[in-house]
């Protein structure tokens, strides 16, 4: 039994995180951190909860007691707190903000998307999850990186529901704003951009990746929807084949030959992907839900491959469908 512990307890992937470690055969909760809700039942802030758990929140941390910590602190505060605590040396640590997928030297983590480094995760002791929207796009490029085909700049139009901004509300994710309505933002410059690049260019190092990204807030609560397109001489067969082969050996991705919805991911750790050629432009869809693939569900995933447990446990989830 893999026992967790889990800081920054409060927040959205936090409470996504509980739903599924609490239902996991193999794990066990040990202690949910939150300085501002210390005392409180896990059901009083995540309300999905109530009759799932009787746990409490606490402000104290037993790192002995664990063999796994999840933060789900904001960006920033991982790389804090770690600097100002004192772990055991064979604790494993899988941070979900963006601190530490930059490599860099001294960078010990390692990034965390399984279609890619799934052996190097296997074997490491620090992970740093991919960004929901990262792991999205990546997952539609990433055949094609890898078949050296990424040679023209490529276009990506990207949804994204109103929990990837976080809890806390602001001026574009409260429901009167939100609601019948979209907006493009960060166009070009989205942060997730730097581990994309670095992503794909791990897999064709010979020339650069050039994307252009335009992130879309939608009126829906959850759920990642990305069309991205550029040159490929590749046939509609050919390409079809490609993503097939290199998706064969990874359950949680599916290639469709169906134009998928975002229904069918929402709740689950599924990343559908679909290509279709039209004239010279090949255009890849690839959908998934923020919070689980994009987030907890993959940490989870995670947490599997680094204890030898069987990748899709705790992580056979259905869609909600409608």
């Amino acid at each position: 039994m893999v026992k967790i512990g889990i800081v920054g307890g409060a927040g959205y992937t936090a409470g996504e995180l509980l739903r599924i470690v609490l239902n996991h055969p193999e794990a066990e909760v040990c202690f949910v951190h939150s300085v501002s809700n210390a005392g409180n039942k896990l059901s009083d802030v995540h309300t999905d909860l109530i009759g799932e758990t009787k746990l409490r929140f606490t402000s104290e941390f037993d790192f002995a007691a664990i063999d796994v910590l999840f933060s789900c602190l904001g960006h920033g505060d991982t790389k804090k707190f770690l600097e100002e605590q004192t772990l055991p040396k064979t604790l494993k640590i899988i941070d979900l903000s963006q601190d530490f997928r930059a490599k860099a030297e001294g960078n010990a983590f390692v990034y965390g998307l399984p279609e890619l480094n799934r052996e190097a995760i296997k074997s490491a002791q620090f992970i740093a999850n991919p960004g929901c929207f990262a792991t999205a796009i990546e997952l539609g490029l990433l055949p094609l990186a890898k078949a050296g085909l990424i040679r023209s700049e490529v276009h990506t139009n990207a949804i994204t529901g109103s929990t990837g901004a976080g809890q806390r509300p602001s001026a574009t994710s409260h429901f009167s704003w939100r609601n019948n309505n979209i907006s493009v933002y960060k166009p070009f410059v989205h942060q997730h951009l730097a581990e994309i690049r670095q992503s794909l260019r791990q897999l064709q190092p010979e020339s650069p990746v050039e994307i252009s990204f335009l992130p879309v807030r939608g009126d829906f609560t959850r759920g990642i929807f990305t069309a991205s397109y550029l040159d490929c001489d590749l046939s509609q067969e050919e390409a079809e084949a490609l993503y097939t082969a290199y998706y064969e050996t990874h359950p949680f991705v599916v290639v469709t030959s169906e134009n998928p919805n975002l229904k069918q991911v929402v709740n689950t750790n599924k990343c559908l992907v679909h290509v279709k050629k039209h004239d010279r432009k090949l255009l890849v869809i690839s959908c998934i839900d923020n919070l689980v693939k994009g987030a907890s569900g993959q940490a989870v995933q995670n947490m599997n491959l680094l204890f030898g447990l069987d990748e899709k446990c705790g992580l056979r989830l259905k869609p909600s469908a409608f």
